[in-house]
């Protein structure tokens, strides 16, 4: 990314007086079943009327063949969203999970089945997580161009941590399947 704020500059907890580093976070948005613009911009909604939570843009809105999906799974709307939070990144997963329940998200044994709504985390500031509720980065968002492209139209020289610059990476990868559509857009209220 651009800039990570500096750890060191944080926010009081005017309750109770806690300080909470400030934190730059992307999440990804996703959306194969019903109505798909409808779930992503209630999805934006929802994450930006967080407490703690700032949204600071969102990208254009991708059409894209789905990635290692059962056969006869749907095309994507895909979308990315940077912030600035206090938020600890295991309440942002939580926060990411209730958003997806309030859009109908089901969960099956099947590996990237269709869905209403997918919000992950791509990236909270230099966290790092290997744990099964939550791994920071993520760990193959670095090789899918659903989200290199979508960030890299908000950041251009943003940096996955670990892996270098999104325009490299970018450039690695497959995007044949990833088409942006002029034709509607997110808003951030």
């Amino acid at each position: 990314m651009t800039e990570t704020p500096n750890p060191n500059i944080v926010d009081t907890d005017s309750l109770t007086g806690e300080m909470h580093p400030i934190r730059r976070v992307v999440l990804a948005l996703g959306s194969n079943l019903g109505e798909r613009l409808a779930s992503l911009q209630g999805a934006v909604d929802a994450l930006a009327d967080t407490p703690d939570f700032f949204v600071t843009g969102v990208s254009p809105v991708y059409e894209t063949d789905p990635v290692d999906a059962p056969e006869g799974s749907g095309p994507y709307l895909n979308a990315v969203l940077l912030a600035d939070t206090t938020l600890p990144a295991a309440r942002l997963m939580e926060r990411a999970l209730a958003v997806e329940d309030a859009f109908e998200r089901e969960r099956s044994e099947v590996r990237n089945a269709p869905r209403t709504l997918d919000v992950d985390l791509i990236v909270v500031g230099d966290r790092r997580s290997n744990e099964d509720f939550l791994r920071l980065p993520h760990p193959r968002a670095h090789e899918r161009a659903f989200v290199l492209q979508p960030w890299h139209d908000l950041e251009p020289d943003a940096v996955f941590p670990d892996r270098g610059p999104i325009a490299d990476l970018l450039g690695a990868t497959d995007s044949t399947g990833v088409r942006k559509r002029e034709d509607i857009a997110l808003e951030v209220e």
